[in-house]
């Protein structure tokens, strides 16, 4: 059985976003959707035409409010033809992009001076296009009060908000990920959000990533990109492939160092679009330069800021009787440092994302240790003693080690430099959390978390220093909505930089294997969603594009990701398969 899977990575990127999300974005006046009349200049899009009619004479209050919101659907996407069942003054006060509402079904128009709309299934973008999840239940009623201008029924007040079918926006927006750095500058920290297909996707990838980090994340990431430029309509792509980005506003004053960072951030943003291979930059007027005098840059420029780690082991890591060993599905060995030459007794174990370190759990869970995984005279220290029942570890870039003691009243922490720091994840913290894991980069805690008899996967934010220091956790979001309530979830792993793979028991005898996107957007479409007969252990997934995706039966390792879904037989006292990272 051949399974599709989604991933989200430097060179694969403009694959992956072929597949259609539901969602939006806001798209400014000069950005790549503009108001426009039937003989501007508006943006191609995919999917059925529709120019939807203006409003015609005698159409009452219903009938206004319902072409009203059937002409926020046209394609190719304008909201002109909207405007004209306001009045005048709400025409001028409306901002439809300040966020978008979608929704799969709404009620018939009801009323006349004040007429009546509710939304079903409703959810909502913010005006960046990242995704915010259900729509508060109170405001899923919309009124709209009405009035008689030059004799004709008008709109008086309107919802600043795109409001569409979930379907429209199938057709005509996909996911793609804006790239800043985190507060180190070490690593590219992907940011989910919904941009308009088309034939102006570069100038949506360049305006929102100059719009910058969203609010309330300036401890989690960070841009060099300057946020008060705007972006100038002659921004386009040439025929050999090389993006031309021209800026708007005073040129910026950047250090030789942050115009490469700078540079990096534009690579991986544009990389998503498969026709561009290269870019050239200029800032009011001006040439950027970097050393040696390069103005043309590779997308590839920033390959060094991997959101993966572009040195991270491909090989797999687990516990054979006990003792740490590494390897490919039929071909395990153990490592020669102390947790594969020594009987440390281990129940659990995980290692770094370079390979150089190794955390083991042991037997009673009560202590975890950390080694290097060469040299068997290495020193084994005991970074945190005294717990109870503590779960596997997780390690980031920068080989910091997150721990999770007493898991049914959660206490999270991580180790750096040998010395364990308390963090206080709100959500997480004090919980019954089952299984945690940090992205690569460091920047999203997710936990599988146990609430009202139910399992729920919860992503927090996690903020730092200059320094890389813990600062802050922000309050865990649900994220697994989209999955089947009260379905136990048995693993999950990082899919992509942006994904989570998930394995649930929908039925003792079966297994289900999914993926949910880190934001809690709908899952595109080539997500993996399988089912698997028998009961499935685990999962070893990485968020590197070229790692399979593994599931872990009694038989051995399934590669789900290839043709034929191959088995590979393992050792029989083989327990905990996974990739790097934990």
């Amino acid at each position: 059985m051949k399974i599709s899977r989604r991933r989200t990575a430097h060179l694969v990127a403009g694959l992956a976003l072929c597949a259609a999300l539901t969602g939006c974005v806001q798209m400014p006046h000069d950005g790549p959707i503009v108001e426009a009349d039937s003989k501007g200049e508006i943006d191609q899009q995919l999917g059925y035409y529709n120019d939807p009619p203006p409003p015609a004479s005698g159409e009452g209050p219903t009938e206004i409010v319902k072409h009203f919101l059937d002409a926020m659907a046209a394609n190719p996407i304008q909201v002109s033809t909207a405007r004209l069942f306001l009045t005048h003054q709400a025409a001028a006060n409306w901002s439809p992009f300040d966020r978008t509402i979608t929704y799969a079904e709404s009620s018939l128009p009801e009323g006349v001076d004040q007429v009546g709309v509710t939304l079903n299934e409703a959810n909502h973008l913010d005006e960046r296009g990242a995704w915010l999840g259900s729509l508060p239940r109170a405001q899923e009623h919309m009124t709209f009060p009405m009035v008689k201008e030059d004799g004709q029924w008008r709109i008086a007040s309107a919802p600043d908000a795109l409001i569409v079918p979930e379907v429209w926006y199938e057709q005509n927006y996909r996911q793609v990920s804006l790239y800043f750095f985190d507060p180190t500058s070490q690593i590219l920290i992907p940011e989910p959000v919904f941009v308009p297909r088309g034939q102006r996707l570069v100038s949506s990838l360049v305006t929102a990533l100059v719009a910058g980090p969203p609010k309330g994340l300036t401890d989690v990431e960070r841009t060099y990109v300057p946020t008060s430029l705007k972006v100038s309509a002659t921004t386009r792509v040439r025929a050999d492939g090389t993006a031309e980005i021209s800026l708007l506003g005073k040129p910026a004053d950047l250090s030789p160092e942050n115009a490469a960072l700078m540079v990096a951030q534009f690579g991986w943003t544009l990389a998503q679009d498969p026709d561009i291979t290269s870019l050239e930059l200029s800032i009011g007027g001006e040439q950027v330069t970097l050393a040696g005098g390069t103005t043309t840059f590779s997308v590839d420029q920033g390959l060094n800021y991997d959101p993966t780690v572009l040195q991270s082991s491909s090989l797999l890591y687990g516990l054979d009787d006990g003792r740490l060993v590494t390897g490919t599905p039929g071909a395990f060995s153990r490592v020669d440092g102390p947790m594969g030459a020594s009987d440390l007794g281990l129940s659990d174990a995980s290692v770094s994302l370079r390979a150089t370190l190794a955390a083991g759990v042991s037997a009673d869970r009560s202590t975890l240790y950390v080694t290097r995984v060469r040299g068997a005279g290495s020193l084994v220290d005991p970074v945190l003693q005294d717990g109870t029942d503590l779960l596997r570890p997780t390690w980031d870039f920068a080989d910091r080690l997150w721990a999770v003691n007493r898991p049914e009243k959660a206490q999270i922490a991580y180790i750096a430099d040998g010395r364990s720091r308390p963090v206080t994840v709100p959500g997480i913290t004090g919980k019954h959390v089952r299984q945690a894991l940090i992205s690569r980069d460091g920047s999203r805690l997710v936990a599988v978390v146990q609430s009202r008899g139910r399992d729920v996967i919860r992503v927090s934010r996690i903020g730092y220093d200059s320094h890389g220091r813990v600062i802050r956790a922000s309050h865990a979001r649900t994220i697994s909505a989209q999955l089947d309530p009260g379905v136990a979830i048995k693993d999950i792993g990082w899919a992509s930089p942006t994904s989570i793979a998930v394995l649930a028991r929908p039925a003792p005898t079966i297994s289900e294997l999914r993926t949910v996107p880190v934001d809690g957007a709908p899952a595109a479409i080539g997500s993996i969603s399988t089912t698997w007969p028998g009961k499935v252990r685990g999962i070893a997934s990485s968020p590197t594009a070229t790692d399979p995706l593994y599931l872990w039966t009694k038989d051995g390792l399934i590669d789900v990701t290839s043709r034929g879904a191959t088995l590979q037989r393992l050792p029989d006292r083989l327990r905990n398969p996974d990739y790097v990272g934990g």
